[in-house]
């Protein structure tokens, strides 16, 4: 009877390290957020510069810490399948979500730079990631260099990103968080913390997961680990189209997925080389197709606005691609 009972606990410890490690990691996100936050307001660091830096890095955390650890650890995998779920929820789940609940008019500077730059991130993942097809060598791997060029793309869209802080207003200071100096700092050194925990206990959960319904790693990380890691983003957009914030629903998302090429998979690509295995080419043309849907979406029917119908569409595309990752394993 007791080795029952211990089977069955062996049997659940990976589901609530996996769930006991996205409430920790998504917490230490937050706490993040609202300490460097606070320190950059203190500083009179414009509030626009903080909100397309400390608070896009905030709600790409999730991923970069998963991301770094599966790396660290060989899970390469999930670090690959991390990103492109997360991107492809990004798009076809949140954005759908908040088209459907509130129709997203899309400013000229996110329908003519940033959304072409996310498009452009998925088109250089593609590239680098198809050596077989590309070079016609036996392997596609995104190399240390690979990673390094894309942490250089990063740093041109940074360039951008404060630019247009220069030249445009943004949110009040008043509704950032103010913090001591000392309450600032703890937060920022608990976020890490739970960033670094939580992100360990999702990728061995992840893993152990894997071997527990012999399906690959990488089905995990394009599902449970990418909807899992994208819950910021997920909250944060569909609060923001409830309150027509609209320019927090799109630019979170896009700017998160920009995060999430350039900079989760340069850091993971740069820490180890991370092999493309052809499984995952129909997944990289999913994250593509997804950026020119919502490029070409702006263009049909009333121009620069996401619609409803549309919302409704990229949502039903999430399910289909889902059953077609669960079909595969």
């Amino acid at each position: 009877m007791l080795s029952h009972d211990s089977n069955r606990i062996d049997l659940m410890l990976p589901y609530i390290f996996l769930v006991a490690g996205f409430i920790i990691l998504l917490k230490g996100a937050d706490l993040l957020v609202d300490g460097a936050s606070s320190i950059a307001a203190r500083m009179k660091i414009s509030p626009l510069v903080i909100g397309l830096t400390v608070v896009a890095f905030g709600t790409s955390a999730p991923e970069l810490f998963v991301n770094v650890y599966a790396s660290l650890k060989g899970s390469t995998d999930i670090a690959i399948g991390n990103v492109l779920g997360s991107n492809i929820a990004n798009i076809f789940l949140i954005l759908g979500c908040a088209a459907i609940i509130y129709p997203l008019t899309i400013h000229h500077n996110t329908t003519w730079k940033e959304i072409p730059f996310s498009l452009l991130a998925a088109v250089v993942l593609g590239v680098m990631a198809n050596d077989f097809l590309i070079d016609h060598d036996g392997q596609s791997i995104l190399t240390r260099s690979d990673g390094i060029i894309l942490l250089c793309f990063f740093g041109i869209f940074m360039y951008y990103v404060v630019e247009v802080a220069k030249e445009t207003g943004g949110m009040s200071h008043d509704e950032i968080p103010l913090m001591s100096g000392m309450k600032s700092t703890l937060f920022i050194f608990l976020g890490l913390a739970g960033l670094v925990l939580g992100g360990q206990w999702i990728v061995n959960g992840a893993v152990s997961i894997a071997k527990q319904f012999n399906v690959s790693e990488s089905f995990i990380g394009l599902t449970i680990v990418a909807i899992g890691t994208s819950l910021p983003e997920l909250a944060t957009s569909i609060i923001a189209a409830r309150k027509k914030n609209i320019d927090i629903a799109v630019g979170n998302v896009v700017g998160s997925n920009i995060f999430n090429i350039f900079l989760i998979l340069g850091i993971s690509a740069t820490i180890k080389p991370l092999p493309f295995q052809a499984a995952n080419l129909p997944d990289v043309m999913v994250t593509l197709l997804a950026s020119a849907l919502l490029f070409g979406f702006i263009f049909l029917g009333q121009r620069h606005i996401l619609q409803r119908w549309q919302g409704i569409m990229f949502v039903t595309l999430y399910a289909i691609y889902l059953l077609y990752v669960g079909i595969r394993g």
